[in-house]
């Protein structure tokens, strides 16, 4: 397995970037991604009171975001997202812990040694 010693910061990013994409095109379930990585899916309270249908909404969007630029992702992870939904803004960001969720992921780029969690979030619970 290659670590991220191993590999150059653009590679990384790159590597790091298709995994976070392939989790969250994963959270939906009803399309499961072949090999997605592991990793939870929470949203907070804030979310959680707008209501299922916006709940069900959001999870859909955050599932196909692909708006990602150099102002909004700069490490190129893919790893924070905004979402305009009615009158709310979203956002959403994804997290690479250890395997054991207590700590940062010792090699954020291997999915053996990384968990992934996904927070969809209002602005104002950051």
């Amino acid at each position: 397995m290659t670590t991220t010693v191993d590999l150059d910061p653009v590679q990384e990013a790159t590597r790091i970037a298709a995994q976070n994409d392939a989790f969250r095109r994963s959270i939906l379930g009803t399309t499961p991604v072949a090999d997605a990585p592991q990793g939870q899916f929470v949203m907070t309270r804030g979310v959680a009171e707008l209501g299922l249908e916006a709940r069900l909404e959001l999870t859909r969007r955050v599932a196909a975001f692909d708006a990602f630029t150099n102002d909004s992702d700069p490490h190129g992870w893919h790893e924070m997202g905004v979402i305009d939904f009615e009158d709310t803004t979203v956002w959403f960001k994804v997290d690479l812990y250890d395997v054991d969720y207590t700590y940062g992921s010792p090699e954020p780029s291997d999915p053996e040694q990384t968990r992934r969690v996904l927070t969809l979030l209002l602005p104002s619970e950051y």
